[in-house]
């Protein structure tokens, strides 16, 4: 007779728990994620990687990491609107880190201790870029360190585009500006032409034999309002009365101005105004305060300086007895109905403010450009026309119309143009996954305020002089200190002291760490202690429950 035995052996908590025992059910991999402030950023920076080499104190590398994509930071450091701090995840924790401030210093620092880049050998190629705002500017840029011989023309006396005679010099002085233009237009390769307007690109393309074409031409005229005008009075446009006074002249306004208008534009027509001797500012909006149109700090500034604002109000007419508006409601779908209710104000000039359109003429021979309805030219995804080798960005394609768009469309119009040139495609590369404020691991942090920047105070502001006034050596290093470096490892060695079974070991500065797949259990503790979420933890390629860890784990010496 045969006896059959029950097996009596104890159930392991490996058998009915994943995580311990001898068996690994998935592993750490570091990773690479891609920041919100990078994201966040039209010009398309590595805000993160210049923000790591400033807080080492490396400021010149920084520098070069950060023009590699941009390469005006002096300007964008001050006039930039900065998406990227709206982005940034330590706004979850405290404030979120001063980044344009920590650009200004280095472009500041740049120009004074004049640092150069490189340029690769001369391709033998020639691109006609049309227009000295920051959309041309950064394309000539980029296609001057390619290698490529770029020449820039601009209808206008000075270079700048709209920087120079859309933004005014309390925000960017014009020597700041001046000074990075020059840095730019003194690469060689680049050629400047100011005072020569491009009327046919077709035929500036043939007569020059260029190789290619970029038209960077902004918006830079102004939209009109049907708004009646009698007895002569005082009545421009927002973007002539900028211009002018960037040019150096004085008008007339009077002592009372209303500026029409709820966009950033009409904020710095409302405090240029006020520069020039007006005692009364109001701005007129058609819209509630909740669709003000400006960003809240400028219009912040505009009220700080004692602009008003009239809210869901528009303007009916001005004359001699002063400026007529009316109130309107909103309705849901955005639009606005007249109530027959108005008012009377006083004004001694009215300044609208109300959009700007871009003069496309010069393209009218190049058949294969289509214009769209809405006054911009259409491009496809590396910013090429319909009419092959003419690309455009900036203004004139439309889309959000900051000088920091502007600037990355110049940057990936000279990689698809070189590309281009070379007869291939630009290959986009692909971007990585973003890390958000809930991925990072942040049991512990030290609290660390924003950095603030002296201003002039308000009573004080009577010119056109700078109103803040940045942040020196410490400061911008400190502040660079907050980030979190989200997603990306900055080796704090927290894995490293966390890994019970000292499965990681350093790889040396900048090299990061290794793990040793003989060691680790696969218990996430180095996971749940990396607090800017640059690891993930993965499941083995055989499977959760069946991959096999080492036979037996070995022992570190």
């Amino acid at each position: 007779m045969v006896l059959k035995l029950d097996d009596m052996t104890q159930v392991l908590q490996e058998t009915t728990r994943r995580g311990v025992g001898s068996r690994r059910w998935q592993k750490p991999v570091y990773k690479h994620f891609l920041p919100p402030c990078n994201h966040a950023c039209p010009a398309g920076e590595d805000i993160q990687g210049w923000l790591a080499l400033a807080q080492a104190g490396e400021y010149e590398k920084a520098w070069h990491a950060l023009v590699a994509n941009n390469p005006m930071p002096a300007i964008h450091g001050r006039a930039c609107y900065h998406p990227c701090e709206g982005g940034c995840n330590r706004g979850e924790l405290d404030a979120p880190v001063a980044i344009h401030a920590v650009e200004r210093f280095l472009g500041d620092l740049a120009t004074e201790k004049d640092w150069q880049v490189s340029v690769a050998p001369a391709s033998g190629k020639k691109v006609l870029v049309v227009g000295a705002g920051p959309a041309g500017l950064s394309c000539a840029w980029h296609l001057a360190r390619m290698g490529h011989q770029v020449e820039i023309r601009d209808a206008a006396e000075q270079p700048g585009g709209m920087m120079r005679y859309g933004i005014p010099a309390y925000r960017l002085p014009r020597e700041v500006m001046g000074r990075e233009i020059a840095r730019i237009t003194g690469v060689p390769g680049v050629t400047l032409r100011c005072g020569q307007k491009v009327d046919d690109v077709v035929r500036a393309k043939q007569d020059g034999g260029f190789d290619a074409v970029f038209v960077g031409v902004g918006a830079q005229l102004a939209n009109r309002l049907n708004i009646p005008a009698m007895d002569g009075r005082k009545m421009t446009d927002a973007i002539s009365l900028l211009g002018d006074v960037s040019r150096g002249g004085r008008p007339a306004l009077g002592r009372v101005v209303a500026v029409v208008g709820g966009g950033n534009v009409a904020m710095d027509a409302a405090r240029t105004a006020r520069r020039l001797g007006a005692t009364d500012t109001v701005i007129i909006f058609r819209y509630d305060q909740q669709h003000m149109e400006a960003l809240p700090a400028e219009a912040a500034e505009a009220v700080a300086e004692g602009a008003k604002v009239r809210w869901l109000s528009v303007v009916d007419h001005f004359g001699a007895d002063g400026l007529v508006v009316e109130k309107v409601t909103m309705n849901p779908d955005g639009s606005v109905t007249p109530t027959g209710e108005t008012e009377r104000l006083a004004a001694d000039a009215v300044v609208l403010a109300v959009g700007q359109h871009t003069d496309l003429s010069l393209l009218a021979e190049a058949t294969a450009v289509t214009v769209q309805k809405d006054g911009t030219v259409a491009v496809d995804a590396d910013l090429m026309t319909g009419q092959a080798g003419i690309f455009a960005g900036g203004d004139c394609i439309g889309g959000a119309r900051t000088m920091t768009t502007a600037t990355g469309h110049g940057k990936l119009a000279a990689r698809a143009i070189d590309a281009w040139l070379a007869g291939r495609t630009y290959d986009h590369p692909a971007a990585h996954p973003l890390v958000s404020f809930d991925m990072l691991h942040l049991p512990d942090y030290r609290d660390a305020p924003r950095s603030v920047q002296a201003e002039t105070p308000v009573a004080e502001r009577h010119d056109f002089a700078e109103v803040d006034a940045g942040l020196d050596e410490r400061h911008a290093r400190y502040e660079a200190r907050r980030c979190l470096s989200c997603g990306n490892c900055f080796e704090c060695d927290n894995c490293y002291a966390a890994c019970p079974e000292q499965a990681i070991t350093r790889l040396g500065p900048g090299q990061g760490y290794a793990v040793s797949m003989d060691l680790c259990t696969g218990c996430a503790a180095c996971f749940e202690q990396c607090p800017c979420h640059a690891i993930e933890m993965e499941p083995e390629a055989v499977g959760a429950d069946t991959s096999p860890a080492p036979s037996a784990f070995k022992v570190r010496a």
